[in-house]
């Protein structure tokens, strides 16, 4: 049994470094990205993304934790509950409208990666009730020292419209995730074919 052994919570990072620079948040967010992209094909939606809840390795890499609130979901079958943090949760969460699922995710993911950049949260206010004007009427500011590409990636998450938000298919394509990465593109992932002639499930068969 392999033990993965984990340094620190992306939060405590911060904490300890402040920012990052968009080369370093690219890196993590593309593994994280690419983490929710292979949970929200299995049908599945986290709904407590944020800093707290991605653990750093010894590696550096990122790992997804607490899948306490994540759920099933499909487009037939709304899901109606409250799940995760305020100031990452979407407009539609705090308006108690029902959502398919990822939609959620991707708000989140979009406070996740401003946070990164920026040292702090988009929305943050001294009580609730400013809290959720500032997130329905997606009050927050740019840094200056974001660039305009690195902008436009995060507008696309912190998109007040559940329908015209981002998926992260789409999000894989954008510009900005790619930077440096030209010659290894973020893919979605996508189920592997069976193969009928595996010689280990055709043994499988006949033992069967």
């Amino acid at each position: 049994m392999k033990t993965h052994i984990y340094t620190c919570e992306m939060f405590e990072y911060l904490l300890k470094h402040n920012r990052m620079n968009e080369s370093d948040a690219r890196g993590k967010f593309r593994q994280i990205l690419s983490a929710v992209q292979y949970c929200h094909r299995k049908n599945i939606v986290h709904r407590d993304l944020k800093a707290e809840n991605l653990l750093l390795d010894y590696q550096n890499n990122i790992k997804l934790a607490d899948f306490g609130f994540a759920n099933h979901f499909n487009a037939t079958s709304l899901l109606d509950t409250f799940c995760g943090s305020p100031p990452y949760a979407a407009p539609e969460l705090l308006n108690g409208e029902k959502y398919i699922g990822p939609e959620v995710d991707v708000w989140a993911l979009g406070v996740i990666l401003y946070l990164f950049i920026s040292g702090s949260l988009p929305f943050e206010a001294p009580n609730l009730k400013e809290l959720h004007r500032r997130i329905t009427q997606c009050d927050y500011r740019i840094p200056y020292f974001m660039s305009t590409k690195c902008e436009l990636i995060i507008k696309r998450m912190l998109e007040i419209d559940p329908i015209k938000r981002s998926c992260l298919e789409e999000l894989m394509e954008d510009p900005w995730i790619n930077i440096g990465y030209e010659h290894d593109p973020l893919r979605p992932y996508v189920e592997p074919r069976e193969n009928y002639n595996d010689p280990v499930r055709i043994g499988k068969l006949k033992i069967n």
